[in-house]
């Protein structure tokens, strides 16, 4: 066994072919040979040396061999080993951040989702990539009062007075009709319980409550409670993202099939999923990679995700990112999402 494949990581002589490798397959989007590595690696290795390292980063899972040619592609691995490791970032240039900062600055200044379609567009116009940042959401939410009524084809509109004065009105789909009555006693169960609490812990304390033996409840707490939950889950679940330059996947040989691009412009339509994922980069200190099968959603198996939270007020209120396939320029997108995040939030922070 060489001295590569007796490793649990790869020797320096490896990582600096298997840098090359990805560098040339990320680029050109072909499998790389040997030959290839041994012009461009600058060590003084002939092209059956490199064949052998090679052997060896493909016994790691590092790489691996297509059918269809004598060269070797980088694995999701070997992409995660990279940019935990081996990745040289190269952030974008002044000229670049300037008219970042300034369209930002700029569209922040009238409102902030105007910011945010700008960020979306700028990810995607300087990654080539799809564009995606969520609408900033209020780090504090407080109920002042809940209203219910009524509706046909049992329907119930909810109002939800926030805060100080913001009103927001939510359709329900409920299980069965409630009368204007039931409906009235389930509000007045609420804002006697919740009044002044935040959104996020009422819908906690509801769900809990839900889980809980029904056997303890009372007809009141149990409408009262389903109904909350139903309204509580429109609310909080109402944090929207902007999509840009989607249709630059179709550019990508890898994710170019019909069937894939399908899938991806419905995930990127329903966007549960997407939240949901990016939901899980909110509490992310700084830049969160999803490369392949990391995501968890099938759909995005050939596909990166690169995420950062974005601050107001020093907290955090959203989350921007760029999706393309696995084979992208890391060492380009990282510092673009990072410095993108950091802009968005400081225009943000100047405009209010």
């Amino acid at each position: 066994m060489s001295k590569e494949q007796g490793q649990a990581e790869p020797s320096e002589r490896a990582r600096l072919i298997l840098r090359a490798l990805i560098e040339h397959y990320v680029r050109d989007g072909q499998p790389v040979g040997s030959r290839t590595l041994a012009r461009s690696t600058g060590l003084s290795l002939s092209p059956a040396s490199i064949r052998n390292v090679m052997a060896d980063l493909e016994e790691l899972g590092f790489i691996a061999s297509p059918h269809t040619s004598a060269g070797r592609v980088p694995t999701a691995k070997g992409y995660r080993f990279f940019v935990d490791t081996l990745v040289k970032l190269q952030p974008p240039k002044g000229r670049e951040l300037k008219r970042l900062e300034s369209q930002l600055s700029e569209q922040a200044a009238q409102d902030a989702k105007q910011a945010v379609a700008a960020a979306s567009e700028a990810l995607s116009a300087l990654t080539s990539l799809a564009g995606l940042v969520t609408l900033p959401r209020q780090p504090h939410v407080q109920l002042r009062q809940v209203e219910f009524l009524p509706l046909s084809d049992r329907r119930v509109l909810a109002i939800l007075i926030v805060n100080d004065s913001e009103v927001q009105n939510r359709i329900l789909h409920m299980e069965r009709d409630y009368s204007a009555e039931e409906l009235r006693r389930a509000a007045n169960y609420l804002n006697e319980h919740f009044r002044g609490q935040e959104l996020r812990a009422i819908r906690e304390r509801v769900v809990e409550q839900l889980s809980e033996t029904r056997a303890t409840m009372n007809r009141l707490m149990i409408d009262a409670v389903a109904i909350a939950e139903k309204a509580l889950e429109l609310e909080l679940n109402r944090d929207e993202f902007v999509v840009s330059g989607e249709t630059k996947l179709m550019d990508f040989e890898e994710l170019s099939d019909i069937e894939t691009l399908r899938q991806l412009f419905e995930a990127f339509s329903q966007k549960r999923d997407l939240l949901r994922l990016l939901d899980r980069s909110i509490a992310a200190n700084g830049v969160q990679i999803f490369i392949g099968e990391e995501s968890g959603y099938q759909i995005l198996d050939e596909c990166s995700l690169v995420t950062a939270p974005y601050r107001v007020d020093d907290e955090v209120v959203g989350v921007l990112g760029v999706i393309g396939p696995t084979r992208m320029a890391y060492e380009r997108v990282i510092p673009i999402v990072d410095i993108t995040a950091r802009i968005l939030g400081s225009a943000l922070n100047s405009s209010h």
